[in-house]
């Protein structure tokens, strides 16, 4: 009789780790025990290969390709024939002819399709999109509840693939920020579904890779870094505080590549740990489940943003008409507004006494990693991570209040626990010689100041012409010295400079595009690759407007021609943001 392996409640694996091996030694014990009778192959390395499985991700962070490879590690031990790919490597009709499919997506802002699986959608929700009946999938969907569009882009893609025809063979999981269980479980709940419907052996077409070797340092076993360098950019006269902070990356064997994001764990304000502390008549050494209150409050829990979960809880019990109206009424706008400003601790002045601390823990969120896109190339820097920080600092109800991360950076942050988020498709083009577009206003600059120091280094031939903008020259130009310096040498071939607040008209990055649209329809003519790092809620909607208003002016085109020309850029990869 085969006896089952089994992984020890003391072996050194964390909870991801410990699920992905469970996964494969189970593939592991199906193929031993479908192999007790067998008789042995009359050619060893005559093998078969087995059923087609297409893995496809939607990632706007790297999550989700992440969840992919895993189920791809995992389905190749279960002798599937994998192809891993993002959902803009593919076309509608090359998917029809699949047969089995798996979906992993995140879903970007208030809803919306992460970038690489745009296109592949608007594709899939046409009029005209084909009738999917030979295709059997599954869907994955991450997201986060503190947004009110919670895993819908794989909503959206589980309901359409069922319009169209093609078979569910296991029911979409939709993740919050704490993914890894659900994915893991997800993952081993779709192998069982397909391997007895696809016919798979159970036998492994290629090695699967060591879950521990390849996860390095991660959310759930994070590298803590000292912090090196921590200085400010902004002028004195600035609103702003931006400051340019460095990661030692020492012994961590941690590799970066020019265009990546680095995730900061960040610790909560001591000063707002202590009020609700206080709130609670406890100290910070009181224990909650075996933990100190304070360390609770400062490391594992969000206690800045309130959680839905907090506010619905404190709605049933506070007679609080402001916040049963704005609760009630349904409108997203209106809520945001009453939000604004206010953090867990305003929350909790509502509630009163109304709630004990055991049942307060359990209404927050977890506290999550930010993520900073980097702005250093490891050519340059192959023992240092850069990142670009706006620190971000107000008052409310009479109390000093800041960003979470930001603060944490800025005032507290002499060592950090990091972890690594590449960003595959964010990365200078290949081609050294093709032209390259930047567009990075304020901190949006942080990544193509890393692109330039990549291009300088490798001694690309590749023209490079960067928009940069903020509110004023005088204070807030940042990384001045280096980018006039590169302006000088001929690094950056053109400059265009857009300070919002230094004329009576307020100038911004999509207003030097369109004053310059002749040139800038001209450089894409000729190959080149446009970039945009920023904020996602207005400036890269502006400057996608732009864009089309530069393709269709300078190209000759109508609306319907330039969009197909700016979705052309996208589909080749020319046209890619990293926006937040």
């Amino acid at each position: 009789m085969t006896k089952i392996a089994y992984i020890p409640q003391d072996a050194p694996f964390n909870e991801d780790q410990r699920a992905w091996i469970s996964g494969f030694l189970a593939g592991l014990h199906s193929r031993l025990a479908m192999s007790v009778n067998a008789p042995p192959p009359a050619v060893a390395d005559q093998v078969e290969p087995g059923p087609s499985l297409r893995i496809l991700y939607g990632t706007q962070t790297g999550n989700a390709e992440g969840v992919a490879n895993d189920a791809a590690a995992a389905a190749k031990s279960q002798g599937f024939d994998v192809t891993v790919s993002g959902l803009d490597e593919i076309e509608l009709e090359e998917f029809a002819g699949l047969k089995y499919v798996l979906i992993v997506t995140s879903t970007y802002g208030e809803g919306e399709m992460p970038d690489n699986a745009e296109l592949f959608w608007e594709a899939l929700a046409a009029d005209v999109a084909p009738r999917l009946e030979s295709v059997s999938f599954g869907v994955l969907a991450l997201g986060d509840t503190g947004y009110d569009g919670f895993c819908q882009a794989g909503k959206l893609f589980d309901m359409r693939l069922e319009q169209l025809g093609a078979t569910r063979v296991l029911q979409r999981v939709d993740c919050d920020v704490d993914y890894e269980t659900d994915a893991a479980a997800w993952i081993q709940h779709a192998l069982t579904a397909l391997v007895p419907t696809s016919g798979a052996t159970g036998m492994p077409s290629t090695p699967a890779p060591s879950a521990v070797a390849r996860s390095g340092w991660t959310r759930k076993n994070p590298f803590t870094a000292e912090v090196a360098t921590n200085r400010l950019l902004s002028g004195p006269g600035s609103d702003k505080e931006i400051r340019h902070v460095e990661f030692a990356l020492a012994d961590s064997g941690i590799e970066y590549e020019t265009g990546d994001a680095l995730a900061v764990i960040p610790e909560n304000d001591p000063e707002l740990v202590d009020a609700i502390v206080e709130h609670f008549r406890m100290s910070v050494g009181t224990l909650v489940d075996g933990e100190p209150l304070g360390k609770l409050l400062g490391q594992k829990y969000e206690i800045s943003a309130p959680s839905k979960d907090l506010l619905g809880e404190v709605e049933n019990r506070a007679d609080n008409e402001e916040l049963s109206h704005v609760l009630r009424g349904g409108v997203k706008e209106t809520l945001d507004r009453w939000l604004y400003g206010k953090d867990v601790l305003d929350i909790l002045r509502i509630a009163g006494d109304d709630l004990s601390v055991e049942e307060f823990l359990g209404l927050l969120k977890p506290l999550q990693h930010r993520a900073y896109s980097i702005s250093s190339s490891a050519l340059a820097h192959p023992d240092r991570i850069h990142l670009t920080v706006a620190a971000v600092r107000y008052q409310s109800n009479g109390r000093e209040r800041g960003g979470v991360c930001s603060t944490f950076l800025a005032d507290r942050g002499n060592k950090a626990k990091i972890f690594l988020q590449p960003n595959k498709s964010f990365r200078v083009p290949a081609d050294d010689d093709v032209p390259m577009v930047m567009v990075g206003p304020g901190t949006g600059v942080a990544p193509f100041r890393a692109f330039l120091q990549e291009r300088a280094l490798r001694g690309a031939k590749g023209r490079n012409w960067l928009f940069f903008g903020d509110q004023h020259r005088a204070h807030d130009f940042a990384y001045e010295d280096e980018i006039t310096g590169w302006q000088e040498s001929g690094l950056l071939n053109r400059l265009e400079l857009a300070f919002s607040r230094d004329q009576a008209e307020k100038i911004y990055v999509q207003t030097r595009m369109l004053e310059q649209g002749r040139e800038l329809f001209a450089w894409l003519e000729e190959g080149g690759h446009f970039y945009v790092c920023g904020d996602a809620t207005r400036m890269a909607k502006d400057v996608d407007h732009a864009l089309h208003a530069v393709v269709s002016a300078h190209g000759g085109m109508d609306d319907d021609a330039a969009t197909d020309y700016v979705n052309s850029l996208k589909r080749e990869k020319r046209y890619v943001r990293d926006v937040y």
